[in-house]
């Protein structure tokens, strides 16, 4: 269950069948990996093959009910789940549906509310034939959106949570402060990529599933691109933005770095953007809003005369997947509370195609943010 004790899952549990019952839920489907390591435990890298649906049912009392392909019973039964209810998977013509069908039917009978993943940011893990089959298979239940409890319960993390959090912050933040040794004029991006991946893993990372960034002389033109194989020259201006996890919790924020020297465009904007996430630190406490903390960066890289970085949003949440619920932008009107854990990413355009990112993660604590990234440099680093 890396890491968590059975009593992390029990509270869990106990969180969202209170909710369930308060909002008339008798049953959760879960079909996501998220959702179902969320309240289960089950760990695997098995969900990058799209052939089997993995189920997990979480009734408003009781405890939850795993159908599953027999080849997970294993590691199902390494989590707290006792009842585990298995199929031989592949099978097309029948991937669980029956089996979850009787399962369903046994749990909460013929009749009753039903919660499934379907708002933003979620999905639903199994092919639309099959939900649309499982919907006729059981007439008498009504579907309700259960996203908004999901989101409720992941948004606020425990100690345990924030311990894992916090490790791979710190092992990613060692690794760019190996940036020196790292990197150097004439080195092939895609390199530059390679070499960061290997050292963060030889530090302790688990793996290192999202590293994007760009380089380019001033500035970089985009930042989810793959490397190419362009040497670094002078003058060119490096992001990488991590996130790499631990114990399958991750990490996710980015760092510039100049080679050889850097303009005055640069240097300035790097500075705005460093005071930029400084106003967005000020602001980030119990009670505010995410569209607060927005507005609080977006004013400061406006009073530079910055143009818009394109990329919608000045940070989310974060914890089991590389982004979450809530968002920093100026819709989100999410009430801020203690134990969420956040990233502050003001970005903004330089001109010419260019832009530059900055990204920290925070906890927010009662009393205010805690760095859980090592803080940037306030003046932009020159390799």
């Amino acid at each position: 269950m890396q890491g968590f004790s059975k009593d992390e899952f029990r509270q869990r549990l106990d969180k969202a069948q209170f909710l369930m019952r308060e909002q008339g839920m008798d049953l959760m489907l879960l079909t996501s990996e998220p959702e179902v390591r969320y309240f289960s435990g089950f760990f695997t890298q098995f969900w990058l093959s799209p052939t089997r649906p993995w189920f997990l049912l979480i009734p408003d009392r009781g405890y939850p009910v795993a159908v599953i392909p027999e080849i997970g019973e294993v590691v199902m039964r390494k989590t707290w789940v006792r009842d585990i209810r298995t199929w031989s998977s592949p099978q097309p013509a029948d991937e669980g549906i029956s089996l979850l069908s009787d399962t369903i039917n046994e749990m909460v009978g013929g009749k009753a509310v039903i919660g499934l993943s379907k708002g933003h940011e979620s999905v639903i893990r199994m092919p639309l034939n099959d939900l649309e089959s499982l919907r006729t298979q059981l007439p008498g239940m009504r579907w309700m959106n259960c996203t908004p409890l999901i989101r409720e319960l992941r948004m606020e993390k425990s100690p345990a949570e924030v311990a894992k959090i916090r490790h791979i912050c710190q092992i990613a933040s060692d690794t760019f402060d190996q940036a020196a040794s790292l990197f150097e004029i004439g080195q092939p991006l895609d390199s530059v990529f390679r070499a960061f991946k290997i050292a963060m893993l030889q530090q302790g990372a688990d793996d290192v599933p999202y590293l994007v960034g760009g380089a380019g002389q001033g500035g970089y033109g985009d930042v989810i691109s793959p490397p190419s194989q362009v040497p670094i020259e002078a003058g060119d201006i490096l992001m990488l933005d991590t996130g790499s996890t631990y114990e399958g919790y991750y990490c996710d924020f980015d760092r510039n770095f100049a080679f050889g020297h850097a303009s005055d465009i640069a240097k300035r904007a790097y500075q705005t953007l460093y005071q930029a996430t400084e106003a967005g630190l000020a602001i980030a406490k119990p009670g505010a809003t995410c569209a607060q903390v927005y507005q609080a960066m977006q004013s400061v890289i406006e009073q530079a005369g910055g143009g818009a970085g394109g990329v919608g949003r000045m940070g989310h949440g974060l914890g089991m997947q590389l982004t979450e619920w809530p968002s920093n932008m100026a819709s989100d009107h999410t009430v801020i509370t203690p134990n969420m854990v956040l990233t502050l990413e003001p970005s903004m355009g330089l001109g010419d195609g260019k832009m530059m990112v900055h990204e920290e993660n925070i906890l927010i604590t009662e009393y205010g943010p805690e760095m859980l990234s090592r803080r940037a440099a306030p003046e932009l680093p020159i390799i």
